[in-house]
């Protein structure tokens, strides 16, 4: 009866590890398809949020910090600038193109005290207690553990160490609308990024400090800031929902419903339209900062 019991949780952990690796490369594809136009189609978005986001971590000159889940290198610049010439950045990314794609915009900017790395965000192979700073934008929500990558990423922190991670907090209302326009036509659990909050650790300040709390981190806390995005219409809405992880939700709607969301979707932006003739939104980010144990 005991190997009975032992073979089922055996065969039930190859299962979960399976059905995790599946959803990280679902989230990998994505971002390979949109590797050229992300965080490029003339709509600021992840640039703000992630400067906003070092900012409240405060790197320190001389200092060695880890931008996990780097994407086109928003958060990876700004640290690179942030600790100088006498500190180092480390860049990770699960997507081969988005890291080909970064290391290309390092490289144009001059800054020679980046490195960008392929790597799985949940369990970097990165040498142990190397940074004084991991900081990860719109990262965490994606990944199959958040917990458990928490805690990983705990390790790689010298004692003191410093955490500072970003998620989505409360959009207005239009935006809300125009997201649950997509939901009648998705497979079941497809959600965007700033709709997996709706339940679970990320909704709420207090659901992701005890998250943080659970993964060994001290000295929790949050703070938030506002970003308001502007459209000049519609089409741009379009082409920016397309540029990121929301390309997921056009990918899984039949091609024959695409217009038919995007027209009842510009309906609902037309009242966010301003006086100046374009379309504001606003969305409430979150900032969780942490420190590693001494």
């Amino acid at each position: 009866m005991a190997l009975a019991r032992e073979g089922g949780a055996d065969k039930t952990c190859r299962m979960d590890l399976t059905e995790r690796a599946a959803k990280s490369a679902r989230v990998v594809a994505v971002f390979d398809r949109v590797a050229d136009v992300y965080d490029n189609v003339g709509v600021p978005w992840f640039t703000p949020i992630a400067e906003q986001l070092v900012r409240a971590a405060a790197p320190v000159g001389g200092e060695r910090a880890l931008d996990v889940g780097c994407g086109r290198g928003a958060a990876t610049v700004a640290l690179a600038r942030a600790v100088g010439p006498g500190g180092h950045v480390t860049g990770i990314d699960l997507s081969p193109r988005m890291v080909e794609a970064c290391a290309a915009d390092i490289a144009g900017l001059g800054l020679p005290n980046v490195d960008v790395q392929v790597l799985d965000a949940s369990s970097p192979s990165l040498p142990p207690a190397a940074y004084e700073l991991v900081v990860s934008s719109l990262v965490v929500f994606f990944l199959p553990d958040p917990l458990a990558a928490l805690s990983a990423w705990r390790r790689l922190l010298v004692p003191g160490g410093r955490l500072a991670i970003s998620t989505f907090a409360a959009r207005d209302q239009v935006w809300e609308a125009v997201d649950a326009t997509f939901r009648p036509y998705l497979p079941a659990g497809l959600l965007d990024a700033r709709t997996t909050g709706a339940a679970g650790p990320f909704s709420s300040d207090t659901g992701v400090e005890e998250l943080v709390a659970a993964a060994g981190y001290t000295d929790v806390r949050t703070i938030h800031f506002d970003i308001e995005v502007t459209f000049t219409d519609v089409e741009q809405w379009y082409v920016f929902s397309r540029s990121h992880g929301q390309r997921a939700m056009w990918d899984a709607i039949a091609s024959t419903d695409h217009d038919t969301v995007k027209t009842i979707a510009g309906d609902r932006l037309e009242q966010a339209r301003g006086t100046d003739g374009r379309i504001h939104l606003h969305q409430q980010v979150r900032c969780t900062l942490a420190a590693c144990p001494i």
